[in-house]
């Protein structure tokens, strides 16, 4: 399933951050922790979460490493590989917290542990942006 929806009316500075995260409620709750700034894309597996970001050329990404049809890291690989795509900023989530020199490694940008803190999560996109 891919989804692409604004989440209030669209501003011309607003940034749009796609969701690559297959749990419904956790994709829900990276909404809410946001609060609202942004517009939001989401991809419930690797495949359609390429196919958004290739559509939709992302601000930037938050990414879940366990994913259905494309893990995370295979979803990372091609977005680093695409001349289009390589300079989108990359947050990946897990649960396996073990992962993050391997997430580093394969070109993330940012690594949060799952269950994570909302607040930590709006301060590490605000970040990534910030970056650009």
């Amino acid at each position: 399933m891919r989804k692409a929806f604004n989440t209030k009316p669209q501003m011309k500075d607003e940034k749009l951050i796609l969701i690559c995260e297959d749990e419904p409620t956790l994709r829900e709750l990276i909404r809410a922790s946001l609060n609202g700034a942004y517009e939001f894309a989401e991809a419930r597996d690797g495949f359609d979460a390429l196919g958004l970001a290739r559509e939709l050329t992302p601000d930037a990404v938050v990414l879940d490493l366990m994913l259905p049809r494309k893990s995370g890291f295979e979803v990372l690989a091609e977005l680093r590989e695409d001349e289009r795509l390589r300079s989108i900023p990359v947050l990946v989530m897990t649960a396996w917290s073990d992962m993050l020199d391997d997430a580093l490694a394969a070109g993330a940008d940012a690594f949060i542990s799952k269950p994570f803190d909302p607040d930590d999560l709006k301060i590490a996109v605000d970040e990534l942006l910030a970056g650009q």
